[in-house]
């Protein structure tokens, strides 16, 4: 039933949560049990057999009980739902034991109000009723308090992981889209320099730059992307750069083919490879060579590298957007305890290491 005052600024509404007066197995037996119990303690002070004491007990705890329930599913707004649980175990505490003793004198109240052991009888098992019925209704109030206070601590705990989540995967989209485009950008002004110096491999090198695209885009943009799909974009960067400079590098990758399948954020090892190609290998008048590899050292652990023998790390110029922002982009997907790792080569040359954490990853 709902009722509402045109003009109030709230409404007040009354329902009754049908579900919630289904007792639990849990009440059942503690009522039954309590009952038992209770005809046992009240047997010296009665004339009654112990059946029929039990059977009185037990009728008026499971109206207690109903009652207790009952309560419970109206939603009202007069008095706090845990004062009105008391109070209706409460009044059944008062009305159960008098249906019981109405019914053994065929309902007649001048009877029961005439004899004095029907009325002791009466006030015996309703004090003990209302009792242990408050008792063991605060008690309920008490452990369902703690399971709603649980309940809402894990819903906090679930909704603060799931934003932390999505803070994470929102920061990495910004960051993979801010790479995107410098990368992109980078290669279209090695095929301008060879426009603009009239070379020969202008040409060939653009088509197969259309090529690289045409095959790699599609693969950017993938939100389940696989350390596969990176080395599939190593490999055809790589092969666009060798036939721009046929005679100054060589490469070798060497990625644990059991490691394909491994999620693995869209162009971070590329990264490492047009950083190594850019600052290492160009400025190096010989050019150089490039070792791409990655491996499990643990099932938790998951080691990258790029290694090139190019100038080296003294000789080469600031880091740019894109391995500046690598760093975060691992740790916004592997958590904070992966970590990027510069080191120079002998005799010349640097290497990249990442240490990631699976196991971060996957939780």
């Amino acid at each position: 039933m709902s009722s509402e005052t045109p003009g109030d600024n709230a409404t007040t509404t009354h329902t009754l949560d049908l579900t919630r007066l289904k007792p639990g197995r849990g009440q059942l037996i503690a009522v039954v049990l309590t009952a038992l119990i209770m005809a046992v303690l009240l047997k010296p002070g009665t004339r009654n057999t112990y059946l029929e004491l039990a059977g009185e007990t037990l009728f008026v705890g499971m109206v207690a009980l109903l009652a207790f329930n009952a309560a419970g599913a109206w939603r009202q707004r007069w008095i706090p739902d845990w004062a009105a649980r008391l109070l209706a175990v409460t009044l059944a505490g008062m009305l159960a034991p008098m249906i019981v003793q109405l019914f053994t004198v065929g309902g007649d109240i001048s009877v029961f109000l005439n004899s004095r052991s029907l009325v002791g009888g009466y006030w015996m098992v309703a004090t003990n009723a209302i009792v242990f019925g408050v008792l063991f209704a605060l008690g309920a109030l008490l452990r369902e308090r703690d399971a709603q206070a649980r309940a809402q601590a894990l819903q906090f705990a679930l909704e603060r992981e799931t934003l932390k989540r999505q803070a994470a995967d929102a920061q990495l989209r910004l960051l993979t889209a801010q790479i995107e485009p410098h990368f992109l950008l980078n290669t279209l002004a090695n095929v301008q320099e060879l426009i603009e110096s009239g070379s020969p491999k202008a040409v060939p090198v653009f088509r197969s730059l259309i090529a690289y695209l045409r095959a790699a885009m599609p693969q950017l943009r993938q939100e389940e992307a696989t350390l596969g799909n990176e080395e599939k974009l190593v490999q055809a960067y790589l092969e666009l750069m060798l036939m721009r400079m046929p005679d100054r590098l060589t490469y070798e990758l060497r990625i644990d083919p059991a490691l394909r399948s491994l999620r693995f954020p869209a162009m971070s090892l590329l990264t490492l490879v047009e950083n190594a190609i850019r600052h290492g290998i160009d400025p190096a008048v010989a050019g150089g060579y490039i070792e791409i590899g990655a491996k499990a050292p643990t099932s938790t652990t998951l080691h990258l590298w790029v290694a090139d023998t190019g100038v080296g790390m003294s000789d080469k110029a600031a880091p740019g957007l894109g391995l500046s922002n690598l760093e975060s982009r691992l740790k916004a997907f592997f958590g904070e305890r992966a970590r990027l790792e510069l080191s120079e080569v002998a005799p010349h040359g640097l290497r990249a290491d990442l240490f990631l954490d699976q196991v971060a990853h996957r939780e």
